[in-house]
């Protein structure tokens, strides 16, 4: 399973012309399942999604977790992370896992956080999507569970 997280101050998802989920300072995090994901990949992510530091502490350092801040976790399935871009112009998408397989991980990743953690918001997979966000930062990391 792959995350790239931003910090935000906002983010929210747009289908057609309803917002479908929305949060205010926390994290989005763009999320693709792989063909070999399953319990495992998706408790790990969520642990790294809740508990990675990158809020800022008293003293200005990345100290601190979405579970110490209590902020927004917006979570948005995004399978083109898993693209295999090395070679050609156009990518490949033999590392993303079929759409029944990734639905299944990812709604166990929106259940399992949701269970976990306060505010949680999600995107509408498999769905044209439309993202706003307003990076606090810029503070951008890329998340791999393997």
């Amino acid at each position: 399973m792959i995350a790239l997280i931003q910090r935000v101050t906002s983010a929210s998802v747009r289908v057609e012309d309803e917002t479908v989920g929305a949060i205010g300072a926390g994290l989005l995090a763009l999320v693709a399942v792989q063909p070999d994901d399953g319990e495992a990949q998706a408790r790990r992510m969520l642990e790294r999604l809740l508990g990675y530091r990158v809020f800022a502490d008293d003293a200005g350092r990345m100290n601190r977790s979405l579970t110490d801040t209590g902020g927004g976790l917006l979570l948005v399935s995004q399978f083109t992370l898993a693209a295999d871009t090395r070679s050609g112009m156009r990518p490949s998408f033999t590392r993303a896992a079929p759409p029944e397989h990734a639905r299944h991980w990812f709604d166990y990743l929106l259940e399992s956080a949701r269970a976990t953690h306060p505010r949680v918001e999600t995107g509408r997979f498999g769905a044209h999507m439309v993202v706003q966000l307003v990076n606090d930062g810029p503070v951008t990391f890329w998340l791999d569970t393997a």
